[in-house]
């Protein structure tokens, strides 16, 4: 997928983001659990694409997030602010599934959720050159 692909749905997941947040993080937790994870993805690849480590046809799986160990053997190249970045995006994946498919949760582990996403967004621009 092209970078303005990535960007256009980058873009609908913090609409989405911002929303729930404004209409209450417990209404809204699937939401922040599909929205916080596409748009890490779509994050991780522009800057990827814009570093030419990967081709336009190459996929981002969110399952390979999960662990440390998996990210280095799918996405074993460097690039600024890498660990950082990672950290953040493990802390949003390793709670998806719960919030998507499980249990409400407490407003606080939403709160965590958006809090890591708010940080991933603020590295991404200084690493991308994009404001978002």
């Amino acid at each position: 997928m092209k970078i303005e692909s990535h960007l256009d749905n980058l873009e609908e997941s913090i609409r989405e983001i911002e929303t729930a947040v404004k209409e209450g993080l417990e209404k809204k937790q699937r939401t922040i659990g599909f929205h916080t994870s596409s748009a890490a993805i779509d994050m991780l690849e522009i800057i990827l694409h814009k570093n030419n480590l990967i081709d336009p046809g190459f996929v981002i799986k969110h399952e390979w997030l999960n662990s440390k160990k998996k990210i280095e053997e799918k996405l074993s190249f460097d690039f600024p602010k890498k660990k950082e970045i990672f950290n953040h995006i493990i802390k949003i994946e390793s709670e998806r599934n719960k919030l998507c498919y499980g249990k409400r949760q407490e407003e606080e582990k939403l709160e965590e959720i958006v809090n890591e996403f708010n940080k991933l967004k603020e590295l991404f621009t200084e690493v991308s050159g994009y404001e978002l």
